[in-house]
């Protein structure tokens, strides 16, 4: 059985955030798929369950590939770092030539995916994530010492919101790029937080790093067993959402840029668009797929 190693949302090689995908997972136990995403301890490990496109079990109007998504601890039924990185192993390794869209389906629904070319090449990856669905708002003097920040470091214009697009996130405004840098969870306000389910904290601010960028994110998500990601496309998703439900640019749709993964060594671009239309708001999230290592299982 072979599996790869590719950097998702990478300008170059070692950037951005690593996965590990593994082709004709059919014949693997729940336990075995488990056991090998602890092993390779990375935020989440994709499993290909077979090697052609099929209709969804539950639903879904295209062909598409059975994908199955594991982080260390669990599964999950949407990632989006995965999504990207899986639908570019396809195509280069699968399919082997080009295609405008490789549809994965997930436990979460279909998810397409659309590939822009460079020099014959995979360039630019684009998914139309599901439709965000907003929960519960949240108190910032509940949130702010959970995530050890003073309650002025929160931006009070804007409200934190729970947000899903297949995986819930709490998203947290943030004014200023020290507070990004300060942030971190503590345990046992964590522990104390009262939640009806596993849940991530994605937290932005519009002072960047870099002048081309529009925002700048972490996300902690120690109920995933994921402490920190280097870039997050599901909580990416839900933050384009999120920017447009509440007019954060004053403005119906949304075309950004966000950089991640400074904090922890791991830099990453992601690209965001989101448009609201009768009241439903249309996301997708881009970014590279770069390959960085083949190996087979033994």
């Amino acid at each position: 059985m072979n599996f790869y190693i590719v950097d998702v949302f990478a300008e170059e090689k070692y950037t951005g955030n690593q996965l590990a995908i593994f082709r004709g997972a059919q014949s693997m136990s729940d336990k075995e798929m488990q056991r090998l995403a602890k092993e390779m301890n990375y935020s989440e490990t994709t499993f290909i369950m077979a090697e052609e496109a099929r209709p969804a079990i539950n639903g879904g109007n295209q062909l598409g590939y059975e994908v199955r998504i594991f982080t260390p601890t669990a599964e999950v039924p949407f990632a989006g770092h995965p999504t990207l990185g899986t639908a570019y192993l396809i195509q280069r390794e699968i399919i082997k030539q080009s295609v405008e869209t490789v549809v994965l389906n997930l436990q979460a629904g279909q998810i397409p995916v659309t590939l822009n070319y460079k020099n014959g090449n995979p360039d630019i990856l684009w998914m139309r994530q599901l439709p965000p669905q907003f929960g519960k708002t949240f108190d910032p003097t509940d949130i702010a010492p959970l995530l050890s920040l003073d309650r002025f470091a929160i931006d009070d214009k804007f409200p934190i919101q729970e947000v899903s697009t297949g995986l819930p996130f709490i998203i947290v405004p943030l004014r200023t790029l020290n507070s990004i840098k300060q942030c971190h969870i503590n345990q046992e306000r964590l522990a104390a937080f009262e939640r009806s389910q596993p849940k991530a904290f994605l937290v932005f601010c519009p002072e960047t790093y870099h002048l081309q960028n529009d925002l700048n994110v972490r996300m902690f998500g120690d109920d995933y067993g994921v402490p920190e990601d280097p870039a997050t496309g599901s909580g990416n998703g839900c933050l384009a959402g999120y920017l447009v439900q509440h007019h954060y640019y004053e403005t119906n749709s949304i075309d950004i840029r966000v950089e991640q993964g400074y904090e922890i060594g791991r830099p990453s671009l992601l690209l965001l668009k989101a448009q609201k239309e009768n009241d439903q708001i249309k996301v997708s999230v881009g970014g590279k797929v770069i390959m960085v290592a083949k190996g087979e299982l033994i």
